[in-house]
């Protein structure tokens, strides 16, 4: 069995739940493969859970003015901001058949994958459950998963860098109430690449390709181009459109 990477990119918020959908859909019909999929999110976004409401969870106004996207996904877990300049996302997509049957088993074989490539800058970590990944004591990744269509879809994200203060904005914290010490509190629970050495964006996604990679047979690919209208179809009708974004 050959896996399908599809290397570095750049998309929008909506487009790219649209793509994650999109490729499971093709997965669960037998017409892609097993797909990895890594890519920057351009603007920057906000992502809620399923089970969240977008209006206890997000400043939109902030959103608004710092032009940040808001999007739903379709994975559970809480509101992350998804920075331009400061992180690497990924999506594992692939039947069931291909991964471990027990949700723990399957995000500590995933996980692992993101152990191994941070293993490749010198960086020591290891998988918290239920979904992080630590170094030095502190959380460097954040993933959620679900199943549907007979397929697995685990989406997450790799901290390369981190202004915490934009985090803060554009979550329900307030710019005004925003202190050094809530800041101060999240550096000691969050790190990111760029404090274990000197890194670029481009060596910490050459690093975790290899680790996810490591001893698979896989094919650098891209979306075909019934994927491509798909994820569109599902950016604009779905991923994009008040009905969804504000279910809760």
């Amino acid at each position: 069995m050959n896996w399908r990477v599809i290397p570095l990119h750049v998309t929008d918020a909506y487009t790219a739940m649209g793509i994650d959908e999109a490729v499971a859909e093709s997965v669960s019909k037998g017409r892609a493969p097993p797909t990895i999929r890594f890519w920057r999110w351009k603007p920057s976004a906000v992502s809620i859970g399923y089970f969240q409401s977008m209006n206890d969870e997000i400043d939109l106004n902030k959103c608004k003015e710092l032009r940040v996207d808001a999007v739903r996904r379709i994975t559970g877990g809480g509101a992350v901001y998804h920075d331009y300049e400061g992180e690497i996302t990924y999506s594992v997509i692939a039947s069931e058949e291909n991964l471990p049957k027990g949700i723990t088993e399957s995000y500590v074989e995933i996980c692992g994958w993101i152990v191994k490539g941070l293993s490749h800058l010198g960086i020591q970590s290891e998988f918290k459950p239920v979904n992080d990944i630590i170094a030095n004591g502190k959380k460097i990744s954040g993933n959620a998963q679900t199943r549907r269509f007979g397929v697995v879809l685990q989406h997450g994200t790799i901290l390369y860098d981190l202004d915490v203060r934009k985090m803060f904005s554009v979550l329900k914290v307030g710019a005004d109430k925003i202190s050094d010490k809530m800041i101060q509190a999240v550096e000691e629970r969050v790190t990111r690449v760029k404090n274990f050495g000197v890194y670029s964006r481009d060596d910490t996604y050459r690093a975790l390709l290899k680790g996810f990679t490591e001893g698979k047979k896989f094919d650098m690919g891209a979306l075909t181009e019934r994927e491509i209208a798909r994820a569109k179809e599902l950016a604009e009708t779905k991923y994009s459109t008040e009905q969804w974004n504000f279910m809760r």
